[in-house]
């Protein structure tokens, strides 16, 4: 940029070229906005044209705009919604059961020596174990209504977050933990203010970690001993030969798993800025 006389001035420079990066930043994060879209957009249409042109067997891998046109149906007759709002009740029910107990445990075990001894030998006893192996014992227990479901969705989503809390609390600089001793401060303060933000980051990639584990198990859990819910809805459909209601079942399992991705990381943008 020239002045009136003709001449450079130097103090804009430093502006001009900050100006041309953050342009090219945000031509970066477009280009990369638009091939996240653009892959599953791909994938469409070409299992569009596989399916209409005979590649693929129709039998089996329905085209896309037919699953589409069977959501609709579902939507409209009301089965859809039925399973959805049961599907959506037991997850919830069982990431909350899951998550408290979960970040309540690690927080002591990560604060206290003898609390982490002391339970870690049962967490690493039955972490290996998959919570779907237990469902006869929880049927059992619980029977086969809804809290059966939850307390298996509970117990799959427990492990990931109590352990990512605990590494939490460990990780934490022991800087702030002398300046909160050096000052007094009672355990609860230690407990709310020192060591749960110390251990959020790493703790919400457990609790990230979970709600992906919890989908994945609402899903077999309502395989078995359940008469509603979208496992339900995609097992009878496959077991009926439905396969354009068992792709719906799959698509919207898929869809709240992208969806629950979404606002936990927006979240924990919110949260822990700084990550």
């Amino acid at each position: 940029m020239r002045d009136e006389k003709g001449l450079v001035d130097r103090d804009y420079e430093p502006y001009e070229t900050e100006q041309k990066e953050w342009k090219k930043q945000q031509l970066r994060e477009r280009g990369k906005q638009l091939l996240t879209i653009t892959s599953p957009i791909l994938i469409l249409i070409l299992w569009e044209v596989f399916s209409r042109t005979g590649i693929l067997d129709i039998r089996f891998f329905p085209p896309p705009s037919a699953i589409v046109s069977t959501f609709f149906e579902l939507a409209t007759n009301g089965m859809l919604w039925t399973h959805v709002s049961v599907s959506l009740y037991r997850i919830a029910m069982g990431f909350l059961l899951g998550v408290i107990p979960g970040v309540v445990i690690g927080l002591l075990m990560g604060l206290y020596a003898p609390i982490r001894h002391f339970i870690s030998p049962i967490v690493m006893a039955f972490m290996p174990i998959p919570t779907l192996a237990l469902m006869p014992i929880i049927i059992i227990l619980f029977g086969i209504g809804d809290f059966s479901k939850v307390v298996t969705i509970a117990g799959s989503v427990f492990f990931p977050v109590v352990i990512n809390t605990v590494a939490g609390v460990l990780n934490i600089d022991q800087v702030h933990l002398d300046v909160a001793k050096n000052y007094g401060a009672s355990p609860k303060n230690f407990f709310v203010k020192i060591a749960f933000p110390g251990a959020l980051p790493v703790m919400l990639e457990g609790i990230q970690m979970g709600q992906a584990i919890a989908l994945l198990t609402i899903v077999a859990a309502e395989m078995m001993g359940a008469t509603s819910g979208i496992g339900f809805l995609i097992w009878t459909s496959y077991k009926a030969f439905m396969l354009k209601e068992m792709f719906v079942g799959l698509v919207l399992i898929s869809f709240f798993g992208f969806l629950f991705s979404l606002l936990l990381r927006g979240l924990q943008k919110r949260i822990v800025p700084w990550r």
